[in-house]
This record gives structure tokens, C-alpha cells and sequence, in this order.
């Protein structure tokens, strides 16, 4: 297909995790929500417009985001289960208009519709509003929806239409329409290559396009200079394609001066962790093994894994067991380069939910399965799911004191009624996260 009759879309779900958190939560809807780690280093995974409203941003630390939230904000644990059938459910719902979708995330994809070949302007408009609409009305959620004729200008749009909007770049204009942009829109365009551009004077897509072949190659290397300026004059040919499965994430860095002492190299092992984590996180996936890669002074290299019983995305465990792993300098020499990768990947629903505090043989049967694990006291956290026999799926709004308060809604039920119990009600046991959906 020549380049002006083809068209591809970019769909990128409005601050998803705490849309599905507020869509199975009815009380939630209109409140500001944050999803993310709770502890010293939890950071916001996700924030709803209402939270963003308050400077609070994906990504932020939850002590930072915490201070910003108002008091009628709420923060929940991730329930990637929950994300997970949401997030299935929409790009099913999509795959009816566009066979071949390439997921980047739970709540990204590129597709290329091929109804719209050769089409008009307007009649993508038509096509991504009425897909948006059925989205919002089977669904629940909203997606925002970018179109152009290529993959890059789309993504770009997606983001501009951004929250809860469309916008459609006619074929002929993705230049004009990239020029006035700042260079960090493009892909591949991070903070170091930004500041590499900006020392040139360069700040803007049309100013990038303007370098001279020998600018942009000196600046950014030879393959990417060219195909970034390429990309940024808007003729991106790239193919929408199933995504082949991540395989690994990892982070290392090589040191001005050999590590010679097991303290130092540690440290630096923890930050290599935190980088490797971050694109864990990112990529929406759990691990179980870690590796650690040190090379040694005489260039010579020893690689060391370690896999758990269960997949985690828990900072603490696979940043703990990367340090196990190492092997201190004084004993064979000093270190000048390591790494950190986590492998063995998975979606996270696979996960078990929580840890069993109890052997299962003594678990109660009961007929449902799988058999319930007595709850320990204090062991609800705020944001869990629970059943009760009596008022049925609702999720924990607090605890504490031997107490706790359950908010009893579903997807459908509209806002619930908070009851409170004890904590060691038999009458309380775990929930699913797809309960709510009910």
C-alpha cells in the first residue's frame, strides 16, 4: 500500500488502572485515586484525572504523591489481575475492528483497520468516535484514540487528544503537524538524547528535521540520527504486527574505577536493581529468576541466577536476592562492570495473591474453590477484595484496631454501604479481583 491510502490507529486507555479501580468501585468515581506501592519505596503506578488535578503524576514516589493527595483522595494496592481481564476484554472488543492488533501494554495498542484503506479524513473520524463510544458503552472505560498514517505521528496524536479525546492527522500534513513539538514526543527520544539536541540548539521536531545528514548523525549516532529525523518529518512505513514476548528486563553500567570492596559494589547492584525493576514494572510483567552479571578487572566474566518458587515484581525480594548473588571483590579481584536482569517473565495474574500464613491442610473446605485460607488478624489491607457470606463482594476501606471496614459495591451495584467487623469474622474471607465485575 502506497503511503496515502493507508491509515493506522493508536489507542491508549485514559489513566487505566485507577479507571478500572474507579469502575468496580462506584464510590470511587469521581474521587482522586492512586494505584501503587503503599511502602517507603512505593512509587504512584497509577493516578486518576481527579489526582492529577493535584500535580500528581505516574511514576512520582507515593511519599511525594501523598502529600499532594486531598483528603478525600484514596490509594489502593495494583490489582493486576483485575487490569488483566479489563485490559482483555477491551482489545478483544477492538480486534472485532481491526484483526491484527500489536499490544504494546495493558492499555496500548497500534492497530490498522482495514476497513479504513483508502479512506477519508472523515470517515476515520466516524470509525474512532464510534469505536470509542462502544468501548465506553460494553466497556466502561475510555479510550483516547489517535489516527495518521503512520505509527509514530498516530502515537503522538493519541497523546495530544489526551484525556478522553480523538484526533486524526490528515495524510499530507504529519509534517506541519510534528514541526511544532517538542523532540521528547518522538519514541527513542529520551531525556539523554533531548539533551543532546538541546546543546545544539535544537528544541523542537522541525528543527530536527532542518540538521544536516552530518549533524544528526554526529549528534545521535548514525542509525538512530537518521531514522529519528526521518521519523520526525512523519514518514514512518513501520508495519502493525503481533509483538513478539519480552523476554528479559535488565540495567548495567560499567565504573570509572574497579569496585574492589563488597559494600560499594552492593550499592551500586541495589541501583542497578531499581533501573531493572522500573522496566519490570513498565512492561506490566512479573520475574523469577534473577541474574547478576560482574566482569572482572581482567575482562573475564561470571554470571549467577537464582529462580524463586513464585513470580514477583516485589522491589524488595528481587533487589535482596541480586545482592545474595554477588561475590565479594576481595576474594577474586575488583569489578569494573555488572548488571542486573530480571528473567523468566509473566503476566501478573499468574501470581499467588497473597501468602499463606497457615499450612492448607488445616483450610476449612468449603464447596467453592479454591479452599480459603483463614485470615490472620491484621492481615486486610485497605483495597482488598473480600466476600462476606451475608452482603456478598466489596473491597477493604480500612483497617485497624482489630477492625475492619468493608465498602460493599460492585461494577454494577452503583456506590455500596460500608459495614464494619472484626477482624477475624468468620463470615469475611478473601475475594477475587474479578468478583467486581459481577
Amino acid at each position: 500500500m502506497g503511503g496515502h491510502d493507508r491509515w493506522v490507529i493508536h489507542l491508549d486507555m485514559d489513566a487505566f488502572y485507577a479507571s478500572c479501580e474507579q469502575l468496580t468501585r462506584p464510590t470511587l468515581a469521581r474521587r482522586p485515586v492512586l494505584v501503587g506501592g503503599a511502602g517507603p519505596r512505593g512509587v504512584v503506578a497509577g493516578a486518576s484525572y481527579q489526582a492529577r488535578e493535584h500535580g500528581i503524576k505516574s511514576a512520582m514516589p507515593m511519599s511525594q504523591a501523598r502529600r499532594l493527595l486531598p483528603p478525600n483522595g484514596v490509594i489502593l494496592p495494583p490489582r493486576f489481575k483485575l487490569y488483566e481481564l479489563l485490559s482483555t476484554r477491551v482489545f478483544d472488543l477492538v480486534a472485532r475492528y481491526a484483526p491484527v492488533l500489536e499490544r504494546i501494554s495493558l492499555d496500548e495498542a497500534f492497530a490498522e483497520p482495514p476497513a479504513l484503506a483508502g479512506a477519508s479524513s472523515e470517515q476515520v473520524r466516524e470509525f474512532g468516535a464510534r469505536l470509542r463510544e462502544h468501548i465506553r458503552s460494553e466497556i466502561g472505560l475510555v479510550a483516547s484514540i489517535g489516527a495518521a498514517s503512520g505509527k509514530q505521528v498516530a502515537k503522538v496524536a493519541s497523546d495530544l487528544a489526551k484525556p478522553d479525546g480523538l484526533l486524526v492527522v490528515d495524510q499530507g500534513t504529519e509534517r506541519e503537524f510534528l514541526a511544532p513539538l517538542p523532540t521528547r514526543v518522538l519514541w527513542g527520544i529520551g531525556p539523554v538524547a533531548e539533551g543532546k539536541l538541546r546543546a545544539i540548539g535544537v528544541r523542537t521536531l522541525g528543527q530536527l528535521t532542518a540538521l544536516s545528514d552530518a549533524d544528526a548523525v554526529s549528534t545521535l549516532g548514525s542509525v538512530v540520527g537518521r531514522d529519528l529525523r526521518r521519523l520526525a518529518t512523519g514518514v514512518d512505513d513501520r508495519p502493525v504486527s503481533d509483538r513478539a514476548e519480552l523476554k528479559q528486563v535488565s540495567a548495567e553500567t560499567t565504573f570509572d574505577r574497579d569496585l574492589i570492596d563488597l559494600v560499594s559494589l552492593r550499592r551500586e547492584v541495589r541501583d542497578l536493581a531499581v533501573h531493572a525493576h522500573k522496566r519490570l514494572v513498565n512492561a506490566e510483567r512479573v520475574a523469577r529468576t534473577v541474574v547478576v552479571k560482574l566482569r572482572h578487572t581482567d575482562f573475564s566474566t561470571v554470571t549467577r541466577s537464582e529462580t524463586m518458587a513464585s513470580p514477583t515484581d516485589e522491589f524488595d525480594q528481587l533487589a535482596s536476592m541480586a545482592e545474595r548473588l554477588l561475590i565479594d571483590p576481595s576474594d577474586f579481584g575488583g569489578v569494573r562492570l555488572a548488571g542486573v536482569a530480571f528473567s523468566g517473565l509473566s503476566v501478573p495474574h499468574q501470581d499467588p495473591l497473597f501468602t499463606l500464613s497457615v499450612p492448607v491442610t488445616d483450610a476449612p473446605v468449603v464447596s467453592r474453590a479454591p479452599a480459603p485460607v483463614p485470615v490472620v488478624s491484621s492481615s486486610w489491607r485497605p483495597g482488598d477484595d473480600v466476600v462476606h457470606e451475608e452482603y456478598g463482594s466489596g473491597w477493604v476501606q480500612g483497617a485497624g484496631h482489630g477492625r475492619v471496614t468493608v465498602r460493599f459495591e460492585t461494577r454494577s451495584s452503583g456506590p455500596g454501604v460500608a459495614r464494619t467487623f472484626l477482624q477475624e469474622d468468620p463470615a469475611l474471607r478473601r475475594g477475587d479481583p474479578a468478583d467486581c465485575l459481577a
